[in-house]
């Protein structure tokens, strides 16, 4: 976790909680053609806190950091339905589960260690829905 954090862990992981559940309360299953607006919701629900929550109490009232967020959804793997021969001799439809899709993501930056970095989030929610949110945070100070 990051300990140069502009906002506390605890309320990084609640603004990302938030973002996902907001985006994806009413969605049941993986939708690919989906992913694109749920990426762009869970974003920028977060940028927008992120920018609200770090802006100054200057004037023009801007953030003191840049951000950049990253939301990736994966979605876990089924063997499609296959037709097999009972005993009966008649056909039956069955479906075996195979597990999740392998992924590894990883960052890297060059900046200040002491007023930059980076934290990551999975949100446990997507498992019951088929998939993995995962969501990565940067903040640049300016």
């Amino acid at each position: 976790m990051a300990t140069n954090s502009p906002v506390p862990n605890t309320r990084l992981k609640q603004i990302c909680q938030d973002a996902c559940e907001s985006a994806l309360s009413t969605v049941t299953f993986y939708d690919h053609s989906e992913t694109q607006r749920w990426n762009d919701a869970i974003i920028n629900s977060i940028l927008k806190a992120l920018i609200s929550e770090t802006a100054t109490a200057s004037p023009d009232q801007q953030s003191k950091y840049k951000f950049a967020v990253n939301s990736t959804i994966i979605q876990h793997l089924s063997d499609p339905p296959s037709t097999a021969q009972s005993d009966a001799g008649s056909e039956a439809t069955t479906s075996k589960t195979v597990g999740r899709r392998g992924m590894h993501s990883a960052s890297g930056a060059y900046w200040n260690n002491e007023k930059d970095g980076m934290w990551s989030f999975k949100w446990a929610g997507g498992e019951a829905k088929g998939m993995d949110i995962v969501i990565s945070v940067m903040w640049i100070a300016v």
